[in-house]
Formats: structure tokens, C-alpha cells, sequence
């Protein structure tokens, strides 16, 4: 018994850019996969013929898109997912300005920065025999790269940052810890912490506080002021 011949599967098109205006052939593709869809079971009657009228008034690929996105065959006209934020490993030249340092230094004692602060673009940490704390998490950022050098003898480096930030860290310990949680932020323009250090019998540690996140990333730069100004 011959059996019945069916016709092959089209190979997927491939992804169009979604802000490009659809053509005919692009709303007859959509419309054979509803049909499909109808076919297999995935629609009912009225929700193809709603899909069906809305797909031949799209003037858009983007406006083709919702009405697929549901089906297995609809990947081809989803939108194109964002590249995840490159965060360097070390800031780029001259992404921290050289300027003085803000030190603390815990000599046989603590010292700590905490709260509603400004934060300057470096920060320089000495343990010795004591411990230092910096809690960014309710800081204001008014760089895009942080830099904060620790160095801890026999004591311990704290660091705290927002959720939202990223992190980075470079350094180690001679019969020390030193441990930097790497962050991504999924925010662009978030500021970028970067933590240098060496611990000797000591502890240095940066980690993200859950719950915290800086709404005010980048705050009253001089450009932003300049707009600010301008009303734009």
C-alpha cells in the first residue's frame, strides 16, 4: 500500500529584525502556523480566526510577534534577547579619576562607613589587628566605577553592595581569605564596584546585600545636572 505522501518541513526563516515592516509573505508564514496550530489541537476556532484578523492588519514584524509567541513555531519572530552587560575585570583607564583616596585604617580598633554616604571613586581599607567595614548599600554613586584597595594583617575587610551593582574583585591571601562574590547587573549603566586586595592571616570579603538596590545609580553628574537645568 503506497502511503501518502506528506510535504517536508519547511526549515524555520530566519529571525528578521522586529521593527522592520512585515510583507505579505511574512503574514502568510504567521498564518500557516496558526493554522497548524488550529490543526494540532493548541487553538480553538474563534481564538485562530481573532489571531488570523489581527495578523493581516500588522504593518510591523514586532506586531506579528504576540500572535505566535505562545506556539512552539513562533520563535522565529521573537524579539532578540539584549547581550549581557560587559563588566570588566579591572576598570578601563580612566574610568576612575585620580583623585585622593578616602582611607580607613583600623590599627587594634574598627572603623566603618555606613548609611547615606557619597562615595568616593576610591577608597582605600588598612586592617591591622582591627577591622573595617563599608556598606554601600544605602550609598549614593556618583561615579561608574568604584575602586576600593584592602589590605588586611591579622584583621578583616567588610565590604557590603547593593544587589544591583556589579562586583568584581582581584587579589588573594597568604594564610588569609580573600573572597569577592562576583555580581552582573541586568541594569545598564550600573555602577561597577571593583574590590583589589591582599589579606595576610587576615579576612577581606565583598558581598551583594539581598534586598538592597540604589535607585539613584550615577546621581547629580555634572551632565545630568546640566540637563536638569535645561529641562531635558
Amino acid at each position: 500500500m503506497d502511503l501518502e505522501k506528506r510535504p517536508a518541513a519547511q526549515e524555520p526563516a530566519p529571525s528578521k529584525p522586529v521593527g522592520l515592516r512585515a510583507s505579505d509573505a511574512d503574514r502568510d508564514r504567521v498564518a500557516d502556523i496558526l493554522r497548524e496550530a488550529l490543526a494540532e489541537g493548541r487553538l480553538t476556532a474563534e481564538e485562530h480566526s481573532e489571531r488570523v484578523e489581527g495578523v493581516y492588519s500588522a504593518k510591523t514584524v514586532a506586531e506579528l510577534a504576540p500572535f505566535v509567541q505562545d506556539l512552539p513555531a513562533g520563535a522565529q519572530f521573537a524579539p532578540p534577547r539584549p547581550a549581557p552587560q560587559q563588566v570588566p575585570a579591572r576598570p578601563p583607564v580612566g574610568g576612575v579619576p585620580f583623585a585622593p583616596p578616602e582611607n580607613l585604617v583600623a590599627v587594634f580598633s574598627s572603623s566603618s562607613r555606613r548609611g547615606r554616604w557619597r562615595v568616593s571613586p576610591r577608597t582605600h581599607a588598612y586592617a591591622i589587628f582591627g577591622n573595617v567595614e563599608i556598606d554601600l548599600s544605602e550609598a549614593v554613586f556618583a561615579h561608574p566605577h568604584i575602586m576600593i584597595k584592602a589590605f588586611s594583617l591579622f584583621g578583616s575587610v567588610e565590604i557590603v553592595v547593593p544587589e544591583n551593582v556589579s562586583l568584581r574583585g582581584n587579589g588573594g591571601g597568604i594564610l588569609g581569605n580573600f573572597e569577592v562574590d562576583t555580581v552582573d547587573s541586568a541594569e545598564s549603566g550600573a555602577p561597577v564596584v571593583h574590590v583589589d586586595g591582599w589579606s595576610v592571616l587576615g579576612n577581606i570579603e565583598a558581598t551583594a546585600r539581598k534586598g538592597r538596590r540604589i535607585v539613584d545609580a550615577l546621581k547629580d553628574r555634572p551632565g545630568d545636572r546640566v540637563r536638569k537645568h535645561l529641562g531635558l
